[in-house]
């Protein structure tokens, strides 16, 4: 009997990697709470120009991590993609799939976008603070490639080459359903080309799994730099503003788990446990990019189907995003709250809209919210100024956002799963691996 055949190996295997898990989320929460630590006493002790000069430096290792992951993000998520599609079958298939994954997709954004109108109704964190409205400034974000027309236009691309170039994941979602198609409606399923697209997928996640083991390091600089250049008193600061929307975020993700809970069973709960380091590792760098490859890990030892998680993964980090629309809509109407300008219903219901269209291109990419949060206030005529009220604290607001797109997503692919019936028993149910 082969070694990978022997169940007392297969479960000794499981036991060094669940260690190895432990391990890793530990280094994690150490690096947490040390950039916490380092970057209070950069703040504390050392002069303005040292700071700035620290601050500079932990940049430069939280910028070369994030560069490393979007180098194997356009790749990993083709590869991925393209056999979760082909290995479905027909095209009927694909679009049974497809059509059921972007109903949640819409179902969600939707709750997303209104719980966000909502809570800041009902928190008012901009009321009291009422500022003049400022002149318009001429660094505002041009908006004018947010619109509906240029958004269609942009899903399609021109050159393959040059949205991985771009690291366009939209644009590389569209490619990939393609080829992956295409693959599937070959007469015999092109063995050649998705034995290599296999290979290719396999090869990096391994990569992935190298540029992994920098995460702490990279998380320890995130934390220090921000800490640093605001200081502890920023969370005080912005108390009102940050406590809210994080209060909404809890809501928010309490009814993904209710929702997980009617339509997946209890089983849900576990899933949230088996993504705690994608949540983390998505919390500390500000990037739910960060997580992808873990996350797509933990999907397939929960039970999903490789070919369900590899196809409804990737879509929801362009429609899928619930922790950074309900953002958009928060923020938004805290900025017209600071300055006491009110928005009729008839506006917030168009700014809806406008939202569910524009924040489909934001992919998972750290102020990409920004972008779209300054699109939104050109098309109401709000003052685009009050960006700079928000780019302060947005460090702090990113990682919660960022670790509820992990969350949306993976009760996402769990739903999809059980809705095809792709949904197997968790590894560790597995009477073999056992």
């Amino acid at each position: 009997m082969d070694a990978g055949d022997d169940p007392g190996e297969k479960g000794r295997s499981d036991f060094r990697g669940r260690r190895m898990n432990r391990l890793f989320t530990t280094l994690i929460v150490l690096a947490m709470i040390a950039g916490v630590a380092v970057g209070w006493a950069c703040n504390q002790y050392l002069s303005p120009d040292q700071t700035a000069e620290a601050v500079t430096w932990f940049k430069v290792v939280t910028d070369v991590f994030l560069r490393l992951i979007k180098m194997i993000i356009a790749p990993l998520v083709f590869t991925t993609l393209v056999a979760g599609i082909a290995h479905m079958g027909d095209a009927a298939s694909v679009g049974r799939v497809g059509a059921k994954t972007m109903l949640w997709f819409i179902t969600a954004s939707i709750f997303s976008l209104l719980l966000g109108l909502g809570m800041v109704h009902l928190l008012q964190p901009g009321v009291g603070l009422t500022l003049p409205v400022p002149e318009a400034s001429a660094a505002a974000v041009d908006a004018s490639k947010l619109t509906l027309q240029e958004f269609i236009t942009h899903v399609f691309p021109s050159s393959i080459f040059d949205a991985m170039a771009k690291n366009e994941i939209l644009q590389i979602v569209v490619f990939s359903i393609f080829v992956g198609v295409a693959v599937a409606a070959v007469d015999d399923k092109a063995p050649a080309v998705l034995g290599l697209v296999e290979q290719l997928a396999a090869i990096m996640l391994k990569v992935t799994g190298y540029v992994m083991r920098l995460a702490p390091l990279a998380i320890f600089a995130a934390l220090a730099s921000t800490v640093a250049k605001y200081g502890i008193d920023i969370l005080a600061i912005y108390a009102k503003f940050i406590g809210g929307f994080y209060l909404s975020l809890g809501v928010l993700w309490m009814m993904l788990a209710f929702a997980g809970l009617l339509l997946v069973g209890p089983r849900i709960f576990r899933l949230l446990g088996m993504v705690r380091q994608p949540i983390l590792l998505a919390f500390a760098t500000a990037s739910s990019e960060a997580a992808y490859p873990r996350t797509l890990e933990q999907l397939q030892r929960f039970g999903v189907s490789r070919r369900v998680a590899s196809f409804v993964l990737p879509l929801g980090y362009s429609f899928n995003l619930d922790g950074s629309m309900m953002y958009c809509t928060f923020a938004t109407l805290f900025i017209a709250q600071i300055y006491g300008i009110e928005m009729t219903v008839g506006q917030q219901i168009t700014m809806l809209l406008l939202l569910m269209v524009t924040s489909k291109g934001m992919a998972g990419v750290p102020r990409a919210s920004l972008v779209v949060i300054a699109a939104t206030l050109a098309y109401f005529d709000l003052p685009e100024a009050g960006i700079a009220l928000i780019l302060a604290v947005d460090q702090i607001l990113d990682m919660g956002r960022s670790a509820t797109n992990v969350v949306g997503n993976s009760v996402a692919a769990a739903v999809v799963a059980k809705w095809e019936g792709q949904l197997g028993p968790h590894e560790d149910d597995d009477p073999v691996a056992a």
